[in-house]
């Protein structure tokens, strides 16, 4: 293990020993940033011994990764950070994105849990179905989640988007100081990397675009709605 490198630890779930990965970025003196699951969890710097809690620490490798200097910068620029959340922003999300600049956990995937896949807007239909003429109480509670669900998505994609706008300024450092290294080669993979930064950018502000629309018709529906519960004087 060596600095700026993603290492995890096995921990346990409801008393069962070695469920998952926890992650974090090791910063070479001795101490690990990482989010700190405590009554509230936080990004924070804790020694390694309070990392690993005891059980063997292992090194998550990368095909392709920032250098090292640059996966410290990262992660301490998210210190103190309270924004845990097990489908979108988890210890292994915040620790590949520091590393890759992915936000992502395989983890999530492997279990079948990707947000992308199980995320669904299409409730709009069976909204605009009941506001129209299904039973109105029933209308308001599933309009209730769907816009609830509605500011988890904005929330979510606006963090995309700031982070792979960041991602596209960072590779495109790690870029110039390759070519001035003469590393033609990781100056390469560094744009093609910023491309993809910029595409997911670019998909990130579509989709709140398409929320926006989502908004719009779940307002329209909810007067509908009201004005149904309306009693008639």
């Amino acid at each position: 293990m060596a600095r700026g490198d993603q290492i995890y630890v096995m921990r346990p779930l409801l008393s069962v020993e070695g469920v998952y990965e926890h992650h974090g970025i090791d910063c070479g003196d001795g101490t690990i940033i990482h989010y700190h699951k405590g009554d509230d969890a936080v990004i924070t710097r804790t020694t390694m011994e309070a990392f690993a809690r005891g059980t063997p620490v292992y090194t998550k490798q990368q095909p392709l990764a920032f250098i090292p200097d640059i996966v410290l910068q990262r992660a301490e620029s998210r210190l103190g950070e309270r924004q845990y959340n097990l489908l979108t922003n988890n210890c292994e999300h915040f620790a590949n994105w520091c590393k890759t600049g992915k936000n992502e956990s395989q983890q999530l995937i492997n279990y079948g849990l990707d947000l992308s896949q199980i995320r669904s807007l299409d409730s709009r239909r069976m909204i605009e179905e009941a506001a129209q003429g299904g039973d109105p109480v029933t209308a308001m509670q599933l309009l209730n989640h769907a816009q609830s669900n509605i500011s988890v998505a904005q929330s979510t994609l606006q963090d995309q988007y700031n982070r792979a706008q960041q991602d596209m300024t960072t590779w495109e450092r790690v870029a110039t100081l390759a070519l001035k290294q003469s590393r033609e080669d990781l100056a390469r993979a560094a744009l093609e990397r910023k491309v993809q930064a910029k595409k997911q950018a670019e998909a990130a502000k579509n989709q709140l675009a398409e929320l926006v629309g989502i908004r719009t018709t779940l307002d329209r529906n909810s007067l509908q709605i009201k004005q149904r519960l309306t009693p008639v004087s």
